[in-house]
């Protein structure tokens, strides 16, 4: 998910900052998870994909198709 995250953050112009602000997170959080010193869990990957608009299995790497289904 850190290579997807960062990328789709980055597409968007968005600091680390911004993003735990628009999501009620912690910048700490956010940059755990770009650099997988931790996991997100369900809820929080819901979160991250409605967000940006994109599959949870899109967010995890399991495909290339960022639409969601």
């Amino acid at each position: 998910m850190n290579f997807r995250l960062k990328e789709l953050r980055l597409q968007r112009h968005l600091s680390q900052t911004r993003l735990a602000l628009d999501l009620n997170m912690n910048q700490n959080t956010i940059c755990r998870y770009e650099t997988e010193t931790r996991q997100a869990d369900y809820k929080t990957l819901i979160i991250l994909a409605d967000y940006f608009g994109v599959s949870i299995d899109y967010l995890l790497g399991r495909t290339d198709n960022p639409k969601m289904n």
